[in-house]
């Protein structure tokens, strides 16, 4: 029992880091960003990729590990919606990482440089995505503890 909330706990912890660093993005991520804030998010987004495999890692020791095990897990049918909006939410933080990443290559280029008006709203749309989509992960996690949706 205690290996299970030490998973719950570092579970829901790197869900917190989560959300924090996401949060962190979409601050930034707006006109008159400054150049010290195009290195910044580049550190929030892998901090948050960080966060997300710890997410995942720890989601995955608790469904091997915990109380509930495999058996409880694997035919609800929340649980197979809860690891689809985490996929969804992996896909859609790719394009704002890639453009990040271009930043920084450009930052390294050119002292000041500052992604224009246009790339900053396209990067925050991407993140104000996951966001939305992040609600739903609780959703699925209650409805998936409480063992709705299995048969029988």
């Amino acid at each position: 029992m205690q290996i299970d909330a030490l998973l719950a706990f570092l579970h829901f912890l790197s869900i917190f880091a989560l959300i924090t660093f996401l949060v962190a993005e979409a601050v930034v991520l707006r006109p008159g960003i400054t150049p010290a804030a195009v290195r910044r998010v580049g550190i929030y987004d892998l901090l948050y990729f960080g966060s997300a495999m710890a997410a995942l890692a720890t989601g995955l020791l608790r469904l091997f590990y915990g109380a509930k095990g495999v058996e409880f897990y694997l035919p609800n049918p929340w649980f197979h919606a809860k690891m689809t909006v985490f996929v969804l939410i992996a896909l859609c933080s790719l394009p704002p990482t890639f453009r990040f990443r271009r930043w920084r290559a450009q930052a390294a280029g050119q002292a000041g440089f500052v992604p224009s008006d246009a790339e900053l709203k396209a990067a925050r749309r991407w993140v104000m995505v996951e966001a939305h989509l992040l609600i739903l992960l609780p959703l699925c996690a209650v409805m998936m503890a409480r063992g709705l949706g299995i048969r029988g």
